[in-house]
């Protein structure tokens, strides 16, 4: 959970680097968040019969700036610019993306800053 806050605290930050558990935590805990709300949408659906959504498309757009965020601060922590992330608008291709954000950072510091890894040893 200390990762997902930390996520959220760095709202809009976009430079920088972001370790593997960071990136993996925050993503695994905003699905667990994203599954909950889907059975809350789908209750306020059969209750009151209005197909919204409405609870995830408010969570949704709050998160979506710290998981751009996050997801570039990942990219650089492998040496890759943040505008690989628009691989994922391309269909298929996008998986790509999965191997990058799965690979270990980068030892030495690199044009985005210091490894992570050493700044919390």
């Amino acid at each position: 959970m200390n990762w997902y806050l930390e996520v959220l605290k760095k709202y809009a930050v976009f430079d920088g680097r972001a370790r593997r558990s960071e990136y993996w935590y925050f993503t695994l805990i905003n699905i667990g968040v994203v599954l909950v709300l889907a059975v809350l949408d789908a209750m306020i659906r059969k209750v009151t019969g209005f197909n919204i959504g409405i609870l995830g498309t408010i969570y949704g757009l709050g998160v979506l700036l710290p998981a751009i965020g996050v997801s570039i601060r990942r990219l650089h922590d492998t040496n890759r610019s943040g505008w690989w992330l628009l691989l994922a608008l391309v269909p298929l291709v996008g998986i790509v993306l999965l191997v990058f954000m799965a690979q270990d950072s980068e030892p030495t510091p690199n044009l985005y800053g210091q490894n992570p890894k050493l700044a919390i040893a």
